[in-house]
């Protein structure tokens, strides 16, 4: 009997989360729709948030080009953090989310 191949198919949804990352990407996402943020001002705006788990969360959206990262040579230096046409685009996205969890979140 002939083993039938494992068939795979992509799923948009999965391909968005993948994007996106883990849970703190939305906070920091929604944090920069405000404008241009430094590390510090990010982790203010989100108190729960570990440097660490700040420092993965911003190294995955810049790696999938949903946002920037501009270095200045300061002392110390000056990071700062700008949406890209890519993370704006989620704008959309994520006010739809926090309607269904203001109804459904209780």
């Amino acid at each position: 009997m002939e083993k039938l191949e494992e068939i795979q198919i992509e799923c948009s949804i999965e391909k968005a989360l993948e994007i996106i990352g883990g849970k703190w990407s939305f906070l920091v996402i929604k944090e920069l729709f405000d404008g241009t943020k430094r590390f510090g001002e990010l982790q203010r705006a989100i108190p729960k948030i570990s440097p660490k788990a700040l420092t993965d969360t911003l190294r995955h959206l810049e790696a999938h080009e949903v946002l920037t990262r501009e270095t200045f040579p300061t002392v110390p230096v000056t990071v700062e953090y700008t949406l890209t046409e890519k993370g704006h685009s989620l704008n959309k996205m994520l006010k739809e989310m926090k309607k269904w969890g203001a109804q459904w979140g209780k």
